[in-house]
């Protein structure tokens, strides 16, 4: 706890008021506050409660930088009279341990968030032992065992504080807008996707499923209230281990009426700067420190790309992306043999006379070369497959995820590809009422290989034509009697889209996987803890 109000020894003849009001100024004089507030109390003792997040010392002189949450500090502690006492404890204490150190703030551009604690006193409130995550490098693996832990890393903090930014810019861009939240329910008695990615629970003796959208609902609702939104978990028991694919992940879906194809994309081309914009705004020096190149998300800007999943088709059938494909295998065959370089050299290290704390850096640094290297030779492994999948792309099938890669990293800004072939589709997408082998859809690529962060459609507004397409793609019409009444009662054109949060995030922070998207990721075989 900071050091007890005292008044000093000489004074003894003051009146109980007179005493109040010298605590009082005490009281002032060392203030509980936040390291993202130390610019409000240059010059003035305070004190911050947090965690160690590192230690050195030199001689007398003790640096303990401290995290609180809202950011690093840097406390310098002299040993002298004063401290003399807690000195040496506190110039060992271990990473994470808990504390409040009292001092005076000064500004220096030279530290950490710029100022700093010249500290006066340190109080302990846990000291802890064999903090498993230390600053020396982890495997992935052993990180997701401890992600609990993980987030404390400056990395995980900054990308939580920007998901955290996205979220709101999310609601804010909806709640200005004039759109409704409708909480949609998590329990689904029907599939609104792909039927084979169900999560199938028992609902009290009924069987269930784990909604994997809220649209359906949402369209209900927009018959009500004319622009509404959703924003919440979905789940997809799809078997894939790809770097773009979760179990639980939140979407964000908004659903319009009286809107057609060309409106609803408008709204979510509008939607999406709206999002880079905050980020850019609110997170420039997070980005930064996450190494993102902060010029390519500068550069979404109006007008994002349109192109037709014809004109899609054509160009991964094209030699751009038959370069493209090249260039990325010279390039990874190169970096594994830098790695296989780098590895040789390391595990000599960590397996030779030096000194321990050498031998023990090299041995981390190995697992993570590996962790690369194994992930390099995957892709190369894989390229030539992609380049064979795009040269022989056939009108008719959908977009794979390495065909959506392709497409996005020919293209410096997002890009819209619209009406794909109804039948890869889903059953609600409006089939175009000039070319009834296409639906007016639309997916939304992010740029840099980052593939679909939207999908969204003009919604089949006609009776007769929905029911065709449910019998066709043989879903139980009982299961949707519900939504169909929608077009017995006040039926009228209607769209929406859904964005993939992680996706947007990871897109965002500039991240290889989803699972550093968000806090507790769920994926096939892994879901501890």
């Amino acid at each position: 706890m900071p050091p007890a109000l005292r008044v000093s020894p000489h004074v003894t003849d003051i009146s109980p008021l007179q005493a109040r009001r010298v605590g009082r100024k005490l009281a002032a004089m060392e203030t509980k506050t936040t390291i993202d507030r130390l610019c409000d109390h240059v010059g003035r003792t305070v004190t911050l409660s947090g965690w160690v997040y590192n230690t050195r010392a030199s001689g007398k002189i003790a640096f303990i930088i401290v995290r609180d949450g809202t950011g690093l500090c840097q406390c310098v502690l002299e040993r002298n009279d004063r401290t003399a006492d807690f000195f040496d404890d506190a110039r060992k204490l271990p990473q994470e341990s808990s504390l409040e150190v009292t001092g005076v703030v000064s500004a220096d551009e030279r530290a950490v968030g710029g100022y700093e604690l010249k500290a006066t006193g340190v109080h302990v409130v846990q000291a802890t032992r064999d903090y498993p995550i230390t600053p020396k490098p982890h495997g992935i693996e052993f990180l997701m065992r401890h992600r609990h832990l993980w987030f404390r890393s400056k990395r995980q903090w900054h990308i939580m504080r920007i998901r955290a930014t996205a979220v709101d810019a999310i609601r804010r861009f909806f709640n200005d807008n004039g759109y409704i939240l409708v909480d949609t329910p998590i329990f689904a008695p029907a599939a609104g996707e792909e039927i084979q990615t169900l999560f199938k629970v028992d609902y009290f003796g009924e069987p269930v499923f784990l909604a994997q959208t809220g649209q359906l609902y949402v369209e209900a609702a927009c018959m009500s209230h004319r622009k509404v939104y959703c924003f919440g978990p979905t789940f997809r028991a799809e078997k894939s281990k790809t770097r773009r694919h979760l179990s639980e992940f939140w979407m964000v879906e908004p659903e319009i009426a009286y809107a057609g194809l060309d409106e609803v994309i408008e709204v979510a081309e509008d939607f999406v700067r709206s999002i880079v914009e905050r980020v850019l705004r609110d997170h420039r020096d997070e980005l930064i420190e996450l190494d993102r190149n902060i010029e390519s998300l500068e550069a979404v800007k109006k007008p994002f790309y349109r192109i037709t999943y014809t004109e899609a088709a054509e160009l991964l059938r094209g030699p751009k992306a038959r370069e493209l494909l090249e260039n990325d295998l010279v390039e990874k065959k190169a970096r594994v043999a830098e790695l296989d370089k780098k590895i040789e050299e390391l595990d000599a290290v960590a397996k030779g006379g030096g000194k321990q704390w050498q031998k023990d850096k090299a041995a981390a640094e190995v697992i993570v070369a590996r962790e690369e290297h194994s992930e390099l030779e995957e892709q190369i492994r894989n390229i030539p497959h992609h380049m064979e999948l795009a040269a022989n792309f056939r009108w008719g099938s959908d977009l794979g995820g390495s065909d959506e890669t392709i497409i996005s990293r020919l293209h410096d800004r997002p890009v819209f590809v619209t009406h794909y072939p109804k039948y890869v589709k889903a059953f609600y997408m409006r089939e175009d009422r000039n070319d009834d082998r296409v639906t007016e859809n639309f997916d939304l690529l992010a740029p840099e290989g980052v593939g679909e962060i939207i999908g969204g459609s003009a919604r089949e507004e006609d009776l007769d034509r929905l029911l065709a397409r449910i019998k066709h793609d043989g879903l139980p019409q009982e299961d949707y009697e519900w939504y169909l009444d929608l077009r017995r009662y006040g039926s009228v054109p209607h769209g929406g889209f859904g964005l993939g949060f992680e996706r947007t995030v990871a897109w965002l922070c500039g991240l290889k996987h989803l699972r550093e998207s968000i806090a507790y990721p769920r994926m096939m075989g892994k879901f501890y803890p």
